[in-house]
This record gives structure tokens, sequence and C-alpha cells, in this order.
């Protein structure tokens, strides 16, 4: 009798902003009994109630091994992370975390323990001497902050791991993510959920980028969408392996204002930049996806009109 081969997915970080709506849309997609979820700490209720969970420490090889050996794991998905603004705040920490729990799922699939993995890059991997506008796949990459140095170091290392081991790692460089389910988690491009939220419940809202800031941005389910035809796309389409490109939109503050008015009027909003504008200047204001279109097919459905519809009618 053929062996049933169980293709169980591991999501690491799952209780955070992408790991959560990434978590529900795999159970979805491909059953919750085959999708557990992992963190350090219990996620909302939606997660929680949806499918397994299993307390791991993304550091702990051993913790990790042993849910991939007894749970049937054949992929993984690792979502944690400190992100760029927290980062800055706790250098060694960051740099500790967001590598060692990289390399601990590299070294199961070198070992053939799993047999794909992702794993999310930035657009922080880009620095002031990137080109600021229509950003390209390869371009010069001199990050500014400690998330940028740990993104661009775990691409390096994903590109090792598949050249030297066959590893079939795949990463989206994600520009800044948009969604009304959870709560900021400490990015730079995170102004604006902040800016939906604030219109909807007191009118008012002080920025902390300058008005004319232009960043890429991605409504969550776009970014959740890219990222599960990535992982579907057939191993030959996967040309890249160290992140690809991705884009869908890209505003100011003074922009994004100006679309919450056409449904709040009355909305304020003033300016007061602080250290992370800093990072945001170091940042692209639009990339170069053409490499994720033309090798694995993907086009966003979210532009800003729509985006800003959604989320304040989700958030009210």
């Amino acid at each position: 009798m053929a062996q049933i081969v169980q293709n169980t997915s591991l999501i690491i970080g799952a209780c955070g902003q992408i790991g959560t709506e990434l978590t529900l849309a795999l159970r979805k997609a491909k059953g919750a009994s085959k999708i557990i979820a992992s963190d350090i700490r219990e996620g909302g209720e939606q997660l929680m109630q949806s499918g397994p969970f299993e307390m791991v420490d993304a550091t702990d090889y051993g913790a990790i091994e042993d849910t991939v050996i007894h749970q049937d794991v054949s992929e993984i998905y690792l979502m944690a992370a400190m992100l760029s603004a927290t980062a800055e705040k706790f250098p060694e920490k960051a740099w500790s975390l967001n590598m060692k729990s990289l390399l601990n799922i590299l070294n199961l699939g070198k070992e053939g323990k799993i047999k794909k993995i992702f794993w999310p890059s930035s657009i922080a991997v880009f620095g002031p001497n990137s080109p600021k506008e229509n950003t390209p796949q390869q371009a010069i990459m001199d990050p500014t902050t400690v998330y940028g140095i740990s993104k661009l170091a775990g691409e390096r290392w994903c590109s090792y791991y598949h050249q030297k081991y066959g590893v079939d790692i795949r990463s989206l460089r994600y520009p800044g993510l948009l969604s009304w389910k959870t709560a900021p988690g400490g990015g730079t491009t995170d102004y604006a959920i902040e800016m939906y939220h604030r219109a909807v419940s007191n009118g008012r809202y002080s920025c902390f980028l300058d008005k004319d800031s232009r960043l890429p941005m991605m409504y969550m389910d776009d970014a959740i969408q890219a990222t599960l035809q990535l992982m579907k796309a057939p191993v030959e389409n996967i040309k890249i392996r160290s992140a690809y490109n991705l884009a869908a939109m890209n505003f100011t503050p003074e922009e994004l204002a100006a679309s919450i008015k056409n449904h709040i009027p009355s909305f304020k909003v003033d300016y007061a930049p602080d250290f992370r504008q800093q990072i945001a200047d170091s940042w692209p204001s639009s990339m170069d996806d053409q490499a994720a279109r033309k090798d694995w097919g993907w086009a966003p459905k979210f532009d800003l009109v729509r985006t800003t519809k959604e989320m304040l009618a989700n958030i009210s």
C-alpha cells in the first residue's frame, strides 16, 4: 500500500500581524488539521480556536525539530521577527532573533527534515544609495537599520542554502502591509494602520512620518495571496532564491489622509516626524516587481481607493 504523505505546514510566529492572517488563510485552503500555528505566546481567539497550536520558540532548534518530527511537518512559514522600529531599540536582540530563527529552519531543510520553506524579506533591505523609484530586483543594498541588515543577511543565507544544499526556500520583499484584523507590530509603515484606526475612533491623528514620505504599500489580502501563490508555484518557476520584489501601490501620509477624508470629511492630521522618519527616508518609494509577475504570475487586486474602503468599513 502506498504511503500517504501528510502535507502539514508549521507557521512559526503565527500570532503576529502577518502570521495570524496567513494561518487562517492556509487553514481555509488546506484544512485546519494540516496547519499548525506556533508562537511564544497565545494569539487571538479566532486563531486559537480555528486549529492546532503549539508553544514554540523560534530560536530553539530542538523544540522546532520535535514539532516537525511529531507532527509530520513538510513545510515551514517562518514569520517570527523583530520589526524595524522595535529593532532599533534592541539591536542585538533583534539580530539574534531574526538570524538564529532563520538558520534553524534552513538547517532543517539542509538535513531533509522539511521540504519547503517560506521566509519573508522586506523593502528594508534597500538603503539610501538604492534607486528610490521603481527600485529594481537587483540593486545596491545598503540598509541602515538592524532589521534591514538582518533581512539582507537572511536573503544571502537563503540563496546560499539553496545553491549549496538544494533547500527549497522561497521569499518575498514585503512592502508596508495594511490590515484591520491585527494590531501593528512595531514597523515604520504602521503609521498607515494607526491613521485608519484614529480616523474612526477620534477623527484626529498625529503622524510620526512627514506628509510627503512616499512608501510602497499593500493590503494584507494581496500579501497573503502572493505568499500562497509563491508557495504553490512549480519549483522550476522559482528563479530567484534571495527574495522577490513585491508591489501593489505607493502613497504618502498626505495622500492616505485625503483618501480617508473622502469617507470622513472632518478627519484631521498633523505631522510630528520622529526617529522613524530617517528609516522611511532610506527606503524605496516604489518597487519594480516584474520578476514576480513573469515567473509565477503575480498581480495585486487592491489599490488605495479599495483599501481605504475595506479598512474603514471593517474598523467601523
